[in-house]
């Protein structure tokens, strides 16, 4: 006689069917390239040669590659700036646009939503002339009051400020987010702190940041990781100048790839761009138990 399934036993199955497309999607479409990456990334391939294993070499000439540390650095340059400011920029426009008395309120945030929508491509065309030093649309205000407005992509120490400015303007993805946090937030909680004699600036520091602090962490985590990977900007607007000041860890990898054909420099170029992102996410993650606060206590 055939034992019929507990009521458990089913909810287990039923767990498992559920999770199996997500399963199938990381060991096939991510898992086994992922491997076969690393495995090229042991070889001299470049698409016309087979794959001849030289070991560590390709880690060997990264190390002595000098535009390896110039986009190396310019990509740190780009995730320790543009954090800080598009963090800054996504809680201060959230804590506007929470406001339920505020008119417009839906219009407002389907405004600042709308560039997150948009092809990455045309936004970076449409601030590449914003950004014209010789017809763009600020340089262009700026002359009106008499004032001559820097080269902002053709000039090495604008470059890259210009770049995280743009990033900036699409803000609206974390802002919803942060949004969704603050109006988690118990009411009960500003009304004990308004009890206390808190004023608004005593309420946003110790309550709003305390519990909007697991969303900021996450939107910084998931920010930076992002940020490691900038590429369309510098490929369009700037072709990864002026002097290199553009050139970015992606950019640098995609160059390899696919101008210069060296597939298993640039398979260990992605390595090692993993490599790091980990590090400092583990890193971060270890440093957040001291002042990301979680309902219930902190997270060990």
């Amino acid at each position: 006689m055939k034992k019929k399934l507990t009521k458990k036993q089913k909810e287990a199955i039923t767990g498992y069917l559920f999770f199996l497309p997500a399963l199938i999607n990381l060991v096939f479409l991510l898992g086994i390239p992922i491997l076969y990456a690393l495995y090229i990334s042991f070889t001299d391939y470049n698409l016309y040669n087979d794959m001849n294993f030289i070991g560590l070499q390709n880690y060997r000439n990264l190390f002595n590659d000098r535009l390896f540390y110039k986009s190396l650095e310019n990509t740190l340059f780009h995730v320790i700036f543009s954090i800080p400011v598009n963090t800054t920029i996504g809680v201060s426009l959230a804590l506007l646009l929470n406001n339920q008395q505020l008119k417009g309120l839906k219009i407002f945030r389907t405004t600042f939503l709308l560039p997150t929508v948009v092809s990455g491509v045309a936004v970076t065309l449409l601030w590449q002339w914003i950004l014209d030093p010789n017809f763009g649309l600020i340089n262009s205000f700026l002359m009106n009051f008499g004032v001559q407005g820097p080269g902002w992509l053709t000039d090495s120490a604008w470059s890259k400020p210009s770049i995280i400015l743009m990033n900036s303007w699409s803000v609206g993805g974390t802002m919803m987010i942060y949004l969704a946090g603050l109006q988690g937030i118990p009411k009960t909680l500003y009304d004990s702190a308004t009890i206390d004699g808190a004023g608004s600036f005593r309420r946003f520091w110790h309550v709003t940041v305390p519990m909007l602090s697991p969303t900021i962490f996450f939107n910084m985590i998931t920010g930076a990781i992002g940020a490691f990977q900038v590429f369309t900007e510098a490929y369009i607007m700037t072709g990864g100048g002026p002097n290199n000041s553009t050139l970015y860890y992606a950019y640098h990898l995609y160059n390899k790839a696919f101008s210069d054909l060296q597939l298993g420099y640039a398979s260990a170029m992605g390595w090692i761009l993993m490599l790091i992102t980990l590090v400092l996410t583990l890193l971060a993650i270890r440093i957040s138990t001291k002042y990301v606060h979680y309902e219930g206590g902190q997270r060990n």
